[in-house]
C-alpha cells in the first residue's frame, strides 16, 4: 500500500491536479468574459485573474515536482 508519506504525496498530487483544473477552467471562463467563476464551494472574479494565473504556476511547479522529482530535464553523459 506505501508509506504514510508515499499516500501523503499521492493525496497532494491529486489535491494539485484538482485545483489545477479549477484554476484552467476559472481562467477561460473569466478570459472568455465571465465575471466570476463558481464550482462547488469555491469561487473566483475577473478582478483575481492575475492571481488565478499565478496559482496555475504555482500548480504546476508543484505537480512537476510531484512528477519529476529529479527535475523535468536530466543532463545524460554517455559512457564510452
Amino acid at each position: 500500500m506505501g508509506t504514510v508519506a508515499q499516500r501523503r504525496r499521492a493525496r497532494k498530487l491529486i489535491q494539485a491536479k484538482a485545483d489545477l483544473e479549477f484554476y484552467r477552467a476559472a481562467e477561460k471562463a473569466i478570459v472568455g468574459g465571465a465575471q466570476q467563476y463558481s464550482e462547488g464551494s469555491r469561487s473566483v472574479s475577473k478582478a483575481s485573474l492575475a492571481a488565478i494565473q499565478s496559482k496555475i504556476d504555482e500548480l504546476e511547479d508543484i505537480i512537476d515536482a510531484f512528477e519529476y522529482p529529479g527535475g523535468r530535464f536530466q543532463r545524460v553523459v554517455p559512457l564510452g
